[in-house]
């Protein structure tokens, strides 16, 4: 048909433009009375020479229109013409369709399936009826396609040699598939943080629980859940896929809600929130749930977190900062537990996390200090070159060679001191890629976690013991607390050097207790190392700035611009090579400034690696912002790193991420001031 149809236009192409040819050369005789056409062709023959070339175009328009129509009677033919009345009837049956195409995408023929159901697409593009058939020629898409057209959901195979599109009708499967997965199983487990604390107290406080109690009834009521109370401070809830989409778009607001309704009361009590989906074993949901929890509740509460089976964890709130939830009642049963542990192993190895500062220094010493008490041999696993310039001359200022020799180890050799008694302790991190030796999680089961760091997806599995405590300034002041609060005899021994360089991990954590985790938890650990000998101002010596240091973080400050009111970011020049520390000092400087609620700075920090480092005066959760470029840290200090990038890209992505996480990321009190 369409040869036809070519070869049809073509014929038209060639009168017209013989007609053109002989009215323009006869107008031109004419008009220059060649041969005296004038006098010897008279009016009237001109005029019945113009209708007898009418007629014949009539006559030639005629024919066409009537080529056209025999083709088309030609091709309009139905399925049971090409395939047969009795497998048409099964095609019919089975809900398949056909369609024909051209190269160029045009309909050929349709079969009666479509006919039928009254879509009628017979010279229309194919791509432009259903754009998304483009995929088979511009994706690799396998053999077929689901598509959508008029309301019915097909499932499409081309066959590209014969043009042809084949549709078989599942829109029945596809409803029932939606049905199966609006109605799968979601289990959620919903607990009070803080309650034990907050009953403990007057009355005021049990009606403030009151009042949360209801707002979870009502808010599951209206969302599909079914609750059970499982303690006095837990539900457990079942609902449907469709129910708990609803909770996630709806932004899980009744933390907010909680917020709210409590933000008169001093000790708030806020949500920590576990979903689990997508697994048919409830068993398996129900662990997922449980984990969603612990890691809710191990990132500072007031949060929820969404684990679907087989994807990364997705996280709801977290705007409020870290309620400071320890006792002394629980730092001794963790101390008591951890010096139980030492003593029952053979030897223990200490690591901190990559590029090695103060606090995690520091936090090693201390946990070294423990090993020493209960009398068994521990090392601290060290590398110069994956140490912070400060930590690295503070370690070599307090001990001689041979103190060294013993006291650390490098991580290519630490993984041959781990036996089967072996304990590897962490401080002042808990995700494997980050620790010092991560090969070490990898060769033992017996690990302790200390960290002040919310937790993120990627935590070391299975810890024995773990202490992550995000409202704590820093992991030196956890490890402060151990050594002080514990059921022992006698008082844990700690040397003034290990004491010194702890108090200047908690000076850096704390920016000089300038940070809004500053807890009176921290001035008393501070007071029990000075208790110890520590000596402040050698503290302070260790963080002091060089000149070429402090010329550098002003150099990177005066790059500083504002996308938005309060955030501020700075970029160091793409050619020089810097410190983490540096990066950190040009954030902290920022910070000082009058008006700046949260800075970003960032530079090169090896050939193939940028780093950025992340400050917030507690009205930004910062941590939220870095973990959306793969990064994390905690409430008012994190990080991210960025691989065989370049400064310019990352730029753009942090102001992505500031254009579409920021007001979630801001602290809800924050958002009230503001309006």
């Amino acid at each position: 048909m369409q040869r036809k149809i070519n070869s049809l236009r073509l014929e038209v192409l060639i009168v017209t433009l013989a007609e053109l040819l002989i009215v323009g050369g006869f107008l031109t005789l004419y008009l220059l009375n060649v041969w005296d056409i004038k006098t010897n062709l008279p009016v009237e023959v001109i005029g019945y020479v113009t209708a007898g070339i009418i007629i014949l175009d009539c006559f030639f328009i005629w024919r066409i229109l009537f080529t056209i129509y025999r083709l088309r009677q030609k091709s309009d033919i139905k399925t049971s013409d090409v395939v047969g009345g009795d497998i048409q009837e099964a095609y019919v049956f089975g809900k398949l369709g056909f369609v024909v195409v051209d190269p160029t995408g045009t309909v050929l023929w349709i079969s009666d399936l479509f006919t039928q159901r009254s879509l009628n697409i017979i010279n229309d593009n194919i791509y432009t009826v259903c754009p998304k058939l483009r995929d088979f020629i511009e994706k690799d898409v396998g053999d077929s396609i689901v598509v959508k057209l008029q309301g019915y959901d097909y499932n499409v195979k081309f066959l590209r040699t014969a043009g042809l599109f084949i549709f078989k009708d599942v829109s029945e499967y596809e409803t029932l598939s939606k049905y199966a997965t609006d109605q799968a199983t979601c289990i959620g487990i919903i607990s009070i943080d803080n309650y034990n604390d907050i009953t403990s107290s007057n009355a005021d406080f049990n009606d403030a629980i009151n009042n949360v109690k209801s707002i979870i009834v009502e808010y599951s009521k209206n969302h599909g859940l079914l609750l059970r109370t499982i303690r006095n401070d837990t539900y457990f809830a079942i609902c449907n896929h469709e129910s708990l989409i609803g909770i996630i778009n709806d932004g899980f607001s009744i933390l907010d809600r909680v917020r709210e309704a409590t933000s008169k009361v001093d000790t708030k009590p806020t949500l920590s929130i576990g979903f689990a989906y997508d697994f048919p074993d409830v068993n398996k949901l129900n662990d997922m749930a449980s984990n969603a929890l612990e890691i809710a509740m191990s990132r500072g509460g007031d949060q929820a977190v969404v684990s679907k089976y087989g994807s990364e964890l997705e996280f709801f709130g977290g705007r409020s900062e870290a309620v400071e939830k320890r006792s002394k009642v629980k730092v001794r049963v963790f101390a008591n537990s951890l010096i139980s542990l030492i003593r029952r192993s053979s030897n223990i190895i200490i690591m901190g996390h990559l590029e090695m500062d103060m606090d995690a220094l520091g936090s090693c010493l201390g946990v070294k200090a423990i090993c020493d008490y209960c009398e068994k041999p521990a090392q601290i696993v060290y590398d110069p070159k994956l140490t912070e310039r400060k930590t690295k001359s503070a370690l070599l200022s307090s001990f001689t060679r041979e103190e060294l020799a013993k006291l650390v180890v490098s991580p290519k050799d630490a993984p041959d001191k781990i036996k089967p008694q072996s304990l590897v302790v962490v401080c002042d991190v808990s995700r494997p890629k980050m620790t010092m030796c991560k090969r070490l999680l990898d060769i033992t089961d017996k690990v302790v976690v200390i960290d002040h760091h919310r937790r993120a997806e990627d935590f070391i599995e299975h810890p024995v013991l773990q202490e992550i405590e995000p409202s704590a300034s820093s992991a030196c002041e956890l490890v402060t607390e151990l050594i002080k609060y514990n059921s022992e005899n006698q008082a844990i021994p700690l040397q003034e050097k290990y004491a010194t360089i702890m108090l200047s991990g908690i000076f850096l954590d704390t920016s000089f207790y300038k940070s809004k985790t500053v807890g009176l938890r921290t001035f008393d650990a501070s007071m029990i190392l000075k208790e110890y000998g520590a000596d402040n101002g050698k503290a302070d010596d260790f963080l002091k700035e060089e000149y070429e240091e402090y010329s550098l973080t002003n150099k990177i400050v005066e790059t500083m611009k504002t996308p938005y009111y309060g955030v501020v970011y700075c970029m160091a020049d793409e050619s020089e090579i810097l410190e983490i520390s540096s990066l950190a000092k040009a954030a902290n400087a920022c910070m000082a400034l009058k008006g700046v609620n949260c800075a970003f700075v960032f530079g090169r920090t090896s050939e193939d690696e940028i780093r950025m480092s992340c400050r917030s005066d507690g009205s930004v959760n910062v941590q939220i912002l870095a973990e959306k470029m793969n990064g994390g840290g905690h409430f008012t200090a994190a990080g991210a790193g960025f691989k065989d990038t370049n400064m310019k890209k990352v730029e753009t992505l942090l102001l992505d991420v500031l254009a579409n996480s920021l007001s979630d990321a801001r602290n809800e009190k924050t958002k009230k001031e503001g309006n």
